[in-house]
């Protein structure tokens, strides 16, 4: 492993740790600026997943549709997110899969606390990311899978996810 993986993993991990605080925190507008804008988040439901376009996801969105959910969030509408969930992700196991010049492909595990008044849920993910660098050389999201560990079981709300 050369200086340069070690300072580009350092790089990716510090995205990773930036978005999750953005999360927890609720800044969803800083978040939605990680974005590239082809961006695609996407949750499969049921398993790993096959092809978005012909199975059921909790979440595919596209950029546009991304927008679109930061912005029902500032209408105070989201009232199964109301009062917010108080979370926290660790996030770990950060990989760099591929590096082809232009676009990287990294993975990570994520663990997600939510204390909610229905009850206190753990959630589990293996995370993929698609990241590229925009114009100033900081790294965004071109795309975004979250595999839930439990997604084969019924689901409360994930609001918080957006």
């Amino acid at each position: 492993m050369t200086v340069e993986d070690l300072l580009l993993h350092h790089e990716v991990s510090q995205f990773l740790y930036r978005e999750a605080r953005l999360q927890d925190n609720h800044e969803y507008d800083a978040w939605e600026a990680l974005w590239t804008d082809d961006g695609v988040y996407w949750i499969p439901a049921n398993g790993e997943a096959g092809d978005p376009e012909q199975e059921m996801s909790i979440v595919y969105d596209n950029r546009s549709r991304i927008a679109l959910r930061v912005r029902q969030f500032h209408t105070g509408k989201r009232y199964s997110q109301s009062p917010r969930s108080p979370l926290r992700r660790v996030i770990s196991n950060v990989e760099i899969l591929e590096d082809d010049g232009g676009q990287l492909v990294v993975t990570a595990n994520v663990i997600l606390f939510e204390a909610h008044a229905r009850g206190d849920t753990l959630w589990g993910s293996r995370n993929e990311y698609r990241l590229r660098r925009a114009e100033d050389g900081s790294l965004r999201m071109a795309g975004k899978k979250v595999v839930l560990t439990n997604n084969e079981k019924a689901l409360y709300s994930m609001a918080f996810l957006i």
